[in-house]
């Protein structure tokens, strides 16, 4: 299994919204989309499922961004996945003309499987994934991303 590029941005946009609002100031998709490199287009469409979900709140105007809306220690890494990635079926056994269809065990092998991902990743919450290491370097990335955009030594600010 493998999870989509849209999947991807929306957990480090969370992780990146868990720690970097340890600095108070909110974040923005300008930001975000610099910090990983990320069209800006794509993350909007991120930021609004996730702010859909409730997990992020987004604020316009001038003192506008986005900030975590869920508390990190609640928040299940397996439901995040859920909600971006849906809950499609590995294979479409219904797509095509597969001789074995009807027979098949596959499809409930594979259904097993990723039910069992999605059991495992709900063992990890926000808060888990954002502490120690990876925590500072991401108050660090917003503390120097707001500094540098307030001395106006960045192109997007």
């Amino acid at each position: 299994m493998r999870l989509t590029r849209f999947s991807d941005i929306g957990l480090r946009v969370l992780i990146y919204l868990a720690r970097a609002s340890d600095d108070r100031a909110p974040a923005t998709v300008a930001e975000i989309a610099q910090q990983f490199d990320v069209p800006a287009n794509h993350l909007v469409k991120v930021v609004g499922q996730l702010a859909r979900a409730g997990w992020i709140r987004a604020m316009r105007g001038r003192n506008g961004g986005l900030t975590l809306n869920a508390d990190p220690k609640t928040l299940r890494i397996g439901l995040v996945l859920r909600e971006l990635e849906g809950d499609d079926e590995l294979v479409d056994c219904e797509a095509g003309s597969c001789q074995l269809r009807g027979n098949c065990l596959l499809r409930s092998a594979l259904a097993v499987g990723k039910n069992a991902f999605y059991d495992a990743m709900d063992r990890y919450t926000l808060a888990d994934i954002t502490q120690g290491a990876v925590g500072e370097q991401i108050v660090m990335m917003h503390r120097n991303f707001t500094r540098m955009a307030r001395e106006g030594k960045t192109e997007i600010a």
